[in-house]
């Protein structure tokens, strides 16, 4: 079942234009074998280090990267020094549960974005990300 999966995975990174490497493969493996998912470089090198994959921190780094360009995954800057990489790359917005560091997707039909302003002279509005920002209520 795993060489069927890796073949698929390979097609993938071809169809995107990326050179399907050892080390792609098996970080794109690692990345979406688990489904729609928002993960930092720093939780997808440790997950690489406990499967055993020999990566560096920088490689992960780039990969993600790459695989961003390549439209496999699209980039969630939650946090200033902290960014997230979701492999849902359908319209969709996010919670984000504050002192857990938790993404939560919520369904694009589920919020409504009207009166935006207009894009300056010669641009267009590529995307509007939605981030409403959760924490636990505080007890009485």
């Amino acid at each position: 079942m795993a060489h069927v999966r890796e073949v698929s995975i390979e097609t993938r990174l071809r169809d995107c234009g990326l050179r399907p490497t050892r080390q792609r493969i098996a970080l794109a493996d690692l990345l979406f074998a688990k489904g729609d998912r928002h993960l930092t470089v720093e939780e997808l090198h440790e997950e690489a280090v406990e499967a055993g994959v020999p990566v560096s921190l920088a490689t992960v780094y780039n990969t993600l990267h790459q695989f961003t360009e390549a439209g496999l995954v699209r980039v969630l800057a939650v946090e200033g020094s902290r960014t997230y990489f979701d492999t849902n790359i359908s319209d969709h917005h996010h919670f984000f549960v504050e002192g857990q560091n938790e993404v939560l997707d919520i369904p694009v039909s589920s919020i409504q974005i009207g009166n935006l302003p207009q894009p300056p002279e010669g641009m267009e509005i590529a995307h509007v990300d939605v981030i409403i920002r959760l924490r636990h209520k505080k007890s009485r």
